[in-house]
């Protein structure tokens, strides 16, 4: 055995933190029971792109600079729309927004100042493995199973979505019904296949399908899906040998990204002249060169919550008319998650978080109503479950996993 026992980080998307709580699964009870737990806070906007970036690089959008599940590029005047829907993905154009998303969200949007774990950790002698997570930027150059689709840079062990595989595992393809959890059915696959080669120093372990299905029935409703996520984990475990020899050979972390909270109004944010707005969940963006009229204009607009801007070099936070940095004290690290993004520079000069209970449609229209969202500052769409077992203490935010993980390996 290594001295320093391999890392399994599992990230369940959209998990709620009650929902991990009242889990009846046999995987995530038997962790919780062994590890130690909080409630964490993921990064703003708590969208699935920013968020994955922010676990993998230890910081905030203004440290990776993802901004949104869509942004304006400025420097090529274009919408990047990275998979709100698959309308969206129509309406920016299908090419170009699998491009970007597969590709260029890692090749190209993502910080080069900004050092993901993969490349730390594999910088230092160490392997690491990634499967289906979007953020996976890392120094080993990987084919596609396609031919015509470009090579990407990952993790030495890299799996996404059966488009890249750096191993042969004989896995079905991932995307056969995703509806019924094949996506997650396919991580376990592959994680079965490494786990009985002993075939990494990290392990991420991404399982998407709940986040999928609590967009459709709403947060904390979507047992089945949970249901099979924790299957996949439990297939880890019988690579193993069993529960027991997991946790001897491993040291954990079952997170999520995000919250989710329910949607029952939509609405479209309308520009000015001059401005572009862009939209998706339950956060929004105004490009713009007047963001103070702009934010003032949203005081009358019921679906923004807190809007965000920055004047003189300083963050600016207002609901309603009212203008108070306290306003962001009701919210999970708000005074941090703010500053992060409003400093990103490819965020919009004016940054709305959605109000409770509201989403803001997409590009093609497409929505949650009746279902679940996140993206906002509240803390229902903020607040994470963080689980660590074999690794101290838990971080109090997604943005601390990089460092926890990295402080395991004695790597600084």
């Amino acid at each position: 055995m290594r001295a320093t026992k391999p890392v399994v980080l599992i990230v369940i998307d959209g998990l709620t933190p009650s929902m991990f709580e009242a889990a009846d699964t046999p995987a995530l009870r038997f962790l919780a029971e062994h590890g130690a737990y909080r409630r964490a806070a993921s990064t703003f906007p708590s969208l699935t792109p920013v968020c994955l970036s922010s676990i993998a690089t230890g910081g905030h959008p203004d440290t990776h600079h993802i901004p949104h599940l869509v942004w304006w590029n400025r420097a090529e005047q274009r919408i990047v729309e990275y998979g709100s829907s698959f309308g969206a993905i129509r309406a920016a154009g299908f090419a170009r927004a699998l491009k970007d998303t597969i590709i260029d969200l890692n090749a190209r949007h993502l910080s080069r100042e900004a050092e993901t774990v993969y490349e730390l950790l594999e910088g230092h002698g160490l392997t690491t493995g990634a499967i289906n997570i979007t953020c996976y930027r890392g120094d080993t150059r990987h084919l596609p199973t396609i031919p015509g689709v470009p090579a990407v840079y990952g993790p030495k062990r890299f799996f996404f979505y059966s488009l890249y595989e750096s191993d042969r595992t004989g896995a079905p393809l991932a995307i056969r019904n995703r509806a019924l959890g094949s996506i997650d059915a396919y991580a376990a696959w592959i994680g079965r296949w490494l786990v009985t080669r002993d075939g990494f120093d990290l392990l991420v372990f991404y399982l998407p399908d709940y986040d999928y299905a609590s967009h459709a029935a709403g947060p904390d409703v979507a047992h089945d899906a949970l249901r099979r996520s924790d299957h996949a984990i439990l297939t880890l475990m019988d690579a193993a040998g069993g529960r027991d020899a997991f946790l001897e050979r491993y040291a954990v972390i079952v997170c999520s990204d995000h919250g989710q909270s329910s949607v029952d109004r939509v609405a479209r944010l309308i520009p000015d002249d001059g401005e572009r707005v862009t939209a998706s969940n339950r956060a929004a963006m105004v490009y713009t060169t007047e963001p103070r009229r702009v934010a003032e204009r949203l005081d009358k607009e019921p679906s923004a919550g807190i809007v965000l801007f920055r004047e003189n070099g300083e963050v600016v936070a207002r609901r309603d008319g009212d203008e108070d940095l306290a306003l962001l004290d009701g919210v999970p690290d708000g005074r941090e998650r703010a500053a992060a993004a409003v400093a990103n520079p490819n965020a919009g000069e004016v940054i709305v978080s959605a109000a409770p209970g509201w989403e803001f449609v997409d590009l093609a229209g497409r929505h949650h109503l009746g279902g679940g969202s996140h993206g906002s500052l509240d803390a229902a769409d903020s607040e994470v479950p963080m689980l660590t077992v074999g690794l101290g203490e838990p971080p109090a935010s997604i943005t601390g996993v990089k460092g926890a993980v990295a402080a395991h390996f004695g790597v600084r």
